[in-house]
């Protein structure tokens, strides 16, 4: 998947915390996410910045969401990022697994 492609499907699945996101999807939209918070910033300013923060956090949680559940994860253990360091670690190592190779119980039918 490329980069628009990734931006476009996280779109229109803006609040979709069912099925699968593989990594290309999750990794390319992050990067999206990054550079869009980054260029309000600094062209517009931090109160732009900050809306667009809010515009992509719920399809953010969401991809987050379909990347557990292609590693057969559960999208609550997002919540492990709130342990101190620990959390944010194990969350990066989890991000960055290989997909199951195999339908999960997360699979749409």
């Amino acid at each position: 998947m490329q980069f628009i492609d990734s931006v476009k499907t996280c779109f229109s699945k803006y609040a979709t915390f069912q099925g699968r996101a593989k990594r290309p999807e999750f990794w390319w939209f992050m990067l999206f996410c990054v550079l869009a918070v980054s260029l309000a910033e600094g062209f517009i300013g931090e109160g732009f910045s900050g809306l667009v923060t809010l515009a992509v956090l719920l399809p953010a949680i969401a991809v987050s969401t379909r990347r557990l559940h292609d590693i057969g994860r559960k999208g609550w253990w997002q919540l492990i990022s709130l342990v101190p360091m620990i959390g944010s670690l194990v969350l990066l190592y989890w991000y960055v697994q290989p997909s199951e190779p195999y339908q999960n119980k997360y699979d749409l039918l």
